[in-house]
């Protein structure tokens, strides 16, 4: 039986087709493995089952071409359909034990949080990571209401024995201060697919994510 993979990256790109510019995701989304990524979620909520399958099953040969993992939001299914490394779930996903009974060792699962509470609870039933979120305001968050902040992110990495993803509003002004307080790693989408360059903000990100790991060191 194979091993589950390790949460072995620091920087996670989540997918918005919205918000490149052009529009062509597969694209941007290989131009930002070249640059170092090497951990994307396909989150495209609008498209049907197949139109997600298919994306998806390209999105795995693209990252399997650079040794990246991929993961489905919320859709399960198709993870496993497409041969995804992991899942990620939100609030009205599929409930976690279910979702770590049904993804055995095969995949990670992430989750998105919030709050204390519910990243206490996702590690409590088997999350291999969580997103914390909003750190920043940013658009795609604003309905979950204000920004937690940087103490709130900290409280979260102080408690939690799993990765701890900042999000919300991460540009690279704020990498240093959110792995500051603790943050395992970032996630983003604008930062990377809404550049017009995505393979040099990519790697821009990851060097200041290498500059972090050097001075841990």
């Amino acid at each position: 039986m194979a091993e589950k993979p390790l949460v072995d990256f620091s920087l996670y790109l989540i997918t918005d087709r919205q918000q490149v510019p052009g529009g062509d995701l597969c694209a941007a989304v290989e131009g930002a493995l070249r640059g170092g990524v090497r951990a994307v979620q396909l989150r495209e909520k609008d498209l049907s089952g197949r139109e997600l399958y298919q994306l998806a099953c390209r999105l795995k040969e693209s990252t399997a071409r650079y040794g990246a993992k991929l993961f489905i939001n919320d859709r399960l299914d198709i993870a496993l359909a497409a041969g995804a490394d992991g899942v990620h779930l939100g609030e009205n996903s599929l409930p976690l034990p279910r979702a770590r009974q049904l993804a055995g060792g095969r995949m990670l699962v992430g989750v998105s949080c919030h709050d204390r509470e519910r990243a206490l609870k996702a590690q409590e039933h088997g999350a291999d990571f969580i997103t914390f979120s909003p750190i920043y305001y940013t658009p795609s968050k604003a309905p979950y209401g204000e920004p937690v902040g940087t103490e709130r992110l900290a409280e979260a990495c102080r408690l939690l024995r799993i990765p701890v993803f900042a999000l919300g509003g991460i540009k690279q002004e704020t990498v240093r201060e959110v792995l500051d307080h603790g943050a395992h790693g970032i996630a983003l989408i604008s930062a990377i697919l809404a550049a017009d360059d995505p393979e040099r903000a990519a790697r821009e990100m990851t060097g200041l994510l290498s500059d972090k790991d050097h001075a841990k060191g």
